[in-house]
């Protein structure tokens, strides 16, 4: 198969499920450069008087009124979020803190950050939601060890969170399952370690999205509870 009426022709008899696979697919390839991160102008403005060192990003983040993500020395600040992405993530949570209480288990929102390193360079992120397992160090401000990670999407955070997060956080040990939901819309995005990130894609209403890393199934009704 090398032109592309035969690859259009290919396309065209894949079912509804399998073309929203591609498509996710097709947005994290044909979009991502190798590296630790991408441009990302429309997600927020770079800090870039100079790069910082952990400390001092750390200690800067403790005095700021606005919380900044740390991408290899460079502050990028977060934009605000809408009441329906607020709703959602605190569907989430609140299903995800219900089911992991009493066990090993916690579950943290968005004022948590994750820290990695990827190619050298030290990261810290804001995942919306984020469950980790394990002893947990309850005064730190960052976790190192997620489990699972849940992103809500929004016009200016979801090429980030599709391409540049998708890559960076598989490079944490513990990682094992990451969650995408489209705040606009009903659909929940399911990538894991152990389908080697190959995209679910689940749109319809009574769909429920099996998170083996927890072994929960939280239905897609509940995500969205008060939200559309």
């Amino acid at each position: 198969m090398d032109s592309f009426p035969e690859i259009r022709r290919a396309i065209e008899r894949l079912s509804f499920g399998e073309r929203r696979e591609l498509e996710v697919w097709f947005r994290e390839v044909a979009t991502v450069q190798d590296g630790v991160s991408e441009p990302r102008s429309s997600y927020g403005a770079a800090q870039k008087a100079r790069l910082l060192s952990v400390e001092e990003y750390l200690k800067f983040e403790e005095m700021s009124t606005t919380k900044h993500e740390y991408v290899g020395g460079e502050l990028f600040a977060m934009t605000g979020a809408t009441k329906r992405h607020n709703v959602i993530c605190l569907n989430v949570a609140s299903a995800f803190a219900a089911h992991v209480r009493g066990g090993p288990c916690k579950a943290y929102v968005e004022a948590v950050k994750v820290r990695l390193t990827v190619n050298g360079e030290e990261i810290f992120y804001y995942p919306d939601v984020s469950v980790a397992c394990g002893p947990q160090d309850l005064d730190k401000v960052f976790l190192t060890d997620p489990k699972l990670i849940v992103e809500v999407l929004s016009p200016a955070t979801e090429r980030t969170d599709r391409c540049e997060k998708a890559l960076n956080y598989r490079e944490i040990p513990t990682f094992e399952e990451y969650v995408l939901i489209d705040q606009r819309k009903l659909e929940v995005t399911l990538c894991r370690r152990g389908d080697d990130w190959r995209p679910q894609v689940l749109t319809r209403p009574d769909a429920e999205a099996q998170l083996r890393s927890i072994a929960f199934t939280l239905p897609l009704g509940r995500i969205y509870d008060g939200a559309l």
